[in-house]
């Protein structure tokens, strides 16, 4: 599961999912085109470029973590503007980009790529705007990536420092994390005021996330740091085996840091667990969707159309939900027989559930076998890419425990990308807590998931593409994204992996976890489904830890919508391939097929299915020329 940065404060901006223009359905790959139209395509296309590379820019200096997580030091000691009064400053400058894009480029004299370009600028724009009228629906704190744990993350994990100066930096954006606490704690008492609020065990995850960043020097009598503290003293020390600072440099700047954890952090922090433990016993204790608040509807059929980038409905993907689940359910029950399991589906599920052959041992030498050997699985599909890929990302790749602070038990693994530049390799993310919530069986799945084919190849490769804007090397559609992962995991198969026939059906147990998210998500926030009917239904039809089960369902309830993209985008992928395999017969190339999802960046699915249909077309015109 990829985490962007943008959701900081720029998220309904950079991240939409609307109609594209009414003219993008153009499709001058059809027609033929005078060499004069040619020449005018690409001088407008050039121009257009040269466009988007300003308004990114632009665009990017509106968030200075944003750069930080991109690898750049500019603004290295400020904070994203988190209130609603710069949203809507943003929202006005992307409002403005469009109308100069649409008065000063004509759509039908740029090129195919151009076009996607210009559709994709546009359609982030209407999905930001739409978006604009549910800000007070948002959940402000919860236990999934909550920004309160996600600010300290990027200090310590992307806040690089290389001198002095950004030591320096490093200890204003302390007080910068500080206020942004505070802002942010105002809009969520605001949302309360509306009776907006996340369910109790989302307050509780949260006070206990802010106590782990709260409890240890130098804000308590204690022997362990918090971890900005720990990680403060770390990058000082780097700097004097550097020989970067002096003794006494140093000295100034750990008081420095001292003094910005006790009189800006503690104070913020601090004021936001009061604010919580008082407001808790208005919370819900009995966890349901949004649907119950005011325009809980309007808001759940937004977010489903943030996450899918497609009009369907909340019936519909739950009644595909339905059909996958058993389509599913069959295939499994087919490896129960293979390997000669006497009992029912149920009793195969408590078997792997229970079974100790199937997990690591709950020790530090049982983390690292995770590690490890989720590092094998990468090494043996990584030898098999070129097989399948032409472009092939230059990024690195570590697999990593989740920092003590955020770590949760049975918590979903995730990925975070590298800087463009490569300078920062990607990093899969384990939590390892409990080790009982991390399967030997399905580990294998979720490596080639996390890492290559899935989002590390993919993040990689758009960050590093040279033949589109910038801005779309970026760009983070999640049924795109988190469909091309779950897409990875059955094309592993295809390469070679799951030799092990658990582990065959471990790659099963995660795509049915991902068919019933669409039951389970929309069940919790248009059918008025408990937090226990959700458990419950997910126990039914997987074998997944308890822990995880628990944790899996919670996110759903905090994050409505977002888990639905995986299987629908898993979905579209697999259809276009069927299509391109059905129109081009020997012609089918699985290498090209692949590079054109992947070499265009992240795309809403329309408009991907204009790419891949686009690629078939010129594969015909190119064999009867």
């Amino acid at each position: 599961m990829r985490k962007s940065l943008l959701c900081i404060a720029v998220a309904g901006i950079l991240a939409g999912c609307s109609p594209a223009p009414e003219n993008s359905t153009n499709n001058s790959a059809e027609n033929p085109v005078t060499a004069q139209a040619t020449v005018a395509a690409s001088s407008t296309t050039e121009r257009l470029n040269q466009w988007f590379e300003e308004k990114y820019e632009q665009q990017l200096q509106q968030s200075p973590l944003q750069m930080t997580f991109l690898g750049r030091k500019d603004k290295y000691d400020q904070i994203d503007d988190v209130t609603i009064a710069a949203e809507e400053q943003q929202l006005a400058w992307l409002a403005a980009s469009v109308a100069e894009l649409k008065a000063n480029f004509n759509y039908d004299e740029l090129d195919l790529e151009a076009q996607t370009s210009y559709d994709v600028w546009v359609y982030q724009y209407e999905m930001a705007k739409a978006g604009a009228a549910f800000r007070t629906n948002n959940f402000v704190f919860t236990q999934m990536q909550g920004i309160h744990a996600l600010l300290p993350q990027i200090l310590i994990n992307f806040h690089k420092v290389d001198s002095a100066e950004d030591m320096q930096a490093y200890v204003t954006r302390i007080e910068g994390i500080s206020k942004a606490i505070t802002d942010l704690l105002q809009r969520a008492k605001q949302n309360a005021e509306q009776g907006v609020r996340p369910p109790r065990f989302a307050y509780e995850g949260v006070m206990q996330q802010l106590d782990n960043l709260l409890a240890g020097a130098p804000l308590t009598d204690s022997e362990q740091d918090i971890p900005l503290w720990a990680d403060t003293k770390a990058k000082i020390s780097s700097l004097i085996a550097a020989d970067k600072i002096s003794d006494e440099q140093a000295e100034q700047l750990r008081n420095d840091a001292r003094m910005a954890l006790e009189q800006y952090f503690q104070p913020a922090y601090s004021g936001l667990k009061q604010w919580l433990q008082d407001d808790i016993d208005n919370t819900d204790s009995v966890a349901t969707g949004v649907g119950k608040q005011a325009n809980g509807e309007a808001y759940y059929n937004h977010q489903l159309k943030v996450s899918t980038t497609t009009d369907l409905t909340a019936q519909e993907i739950h009644q595909i939900g339905l059909n996958e689940v058993e389509r599913l359910t069959a295939e499994m029950t087919a490896i129960k027989n293979k390997v000669g399991f006497p009992g029912d589906l149920q009793e195969f599920f408590k078997f792997i559930k229970k079974d100790d052959q199937f997990y690591y041992p709950d020790t530090d030498a049982g983390r690292q076998g995770y590690i490890d050997d989720s590092q094998q699985y990468l090494d043996f599909i990584n030898s098999r890419l070129p097989e399948f890929f032409g472009t092939l990302p230059k990024a690195g790749l570590i697999v990593k425990r989740v920092e003590p602070f955020r770590e949760q038990p049975g918590a979903a693994q995730h990925y975070f990308p590298g800087t463009p530049d490569g300078s920062r390799p990607g990093v899969y993310y384990a939590h390892l807590s409990d080790m009982r919530s991390m399967p030997k069986n399905e580990m294998e799945a979720i490596a080639y998931h996390e890492g290559s084919p899935g989002h590390h190849m993919q993040i990689s490769i758009a960050q590093e593409l040279t033949s589109v804007p910038t801005f779309r090397t970026q760009a983070g559609f999640t049924a795109y994204v988190e469909g091309w992962a779950l897409y990875s995991e059955l094309l592993a198969k295809e390469m070679g992996a799951y030799q092990n026939p658990y582990s065959d059906f471990g790659r099963l147990i995660t795509e049915m976890w991902r068919a019933v998210r669409l039951v389970v998500d929309t069940g919790l926030h248009s059918k008025s489904w408990t937090e226990q009917q959700a458990i419950d239904y997910f126990r039914e039809k997987t074998p997944i830890a308890e822990g995880a089960v628990v944790s899996e369902v919670r996110r759903y309830i905090v994050m409505p919508g977002q888990a639905t993209a995986y299987k629908i985008g898993m979905i579209k992928i697999r259809e276009l391939r069927h299509y391109a395999e059905q129109e081009l017969g020997e012609r089918f190339d699985i290498r090209e097929f692949h590079d054109t999802i992947l070499t265009g960046g992240a795309l809403p699915l329309s408009v991907l299915e204009r790419r891949v249909k686009n690629w078939v077309n010129e594969v015909k015109s190119s064999e009867t020329r």
